[in-house]
């Protein structure tokens, strides 16, 4: 059990049936009146973020959180297949439930399948990786100066915006949390 007083950053906890973690918190001690701790959650399952104020004495349940390292092999349809690297048992896993988190993910990559209680709810990817641009408009010389940018669609179908000197046939490195461009290796 937890308590809201003792909430803070990236905990897990169930409320209503639903598994929410703490994105920011803050204790209040108003002048007058009871103290109350007012927090900002995400539904780990649907990612949808809500706004709450406990009192610092209510109590919930910990949710744990398993973080498993699976191989990413391929996909068929609307299934995405992973194996478990120490067993190689597949596991199947449907479209809904891994959203677009697998957009900046080739095959054979080694991901992190989020579970609480054995239910599959999510994928972490790796942090950075590395992919080559297929597609995108030839920079001009000159353009520089502002620090434009433009579209470009790397080998697994994802659009990110990079400098106007990326080239096709250039790897990027792109941090999958924002999808962002980061540098040309």
């Amino acid at each position: 059990m937890i308590t809201a007083g003792d909430f803070r950053n990236g905990i897990t906890f169930e409320l209503d049936g639903q598994i929410y973690q703490v994105v920011e918190f803050q204790h209040v001690k108003p002048g007058k009146g009871a103290a109350f701790v007012r927090t900002k959650l995400k539904n780990i399952v649907t990612g949808a973020t809500v706004e709450r104020t406990f009192n610092p004495t209510d109590k919930f349940e910990n949710a744990i959180i398993e973080r498993k390292d699976m191989q990413y092999l391929y996909n068929d349809g609307d299934l995405y297949y992973f194996m478990d690297t120490e067993t190689y048992e597949q596991m199947p896993l449907n479209k809904a439930s891994i959203g677009d988190s697998l957009k900046f993910v080739k095959e054979n990559v080694v991901v992190k399948i989020l579970s609480h209680k054995g239910n599959v709810f999510g994928i972490e990817p790796p942090t950075f990786v590395e992919l080559a641009v297929i597609n995108t408009e030839p920079g001009f010389k000159g353009d520089t100066a502002t620090g434009a940018t433009k579209p470009a669609t790397v080998e697994t179908g994802a659009v990110i915006k990079v400098p106007l000197f990326v080239n096709e046939g250039d790897m990027v490195r792109i941090d999958t949390r924002t999808g962002e461009y980061m540098e040309r290796v």
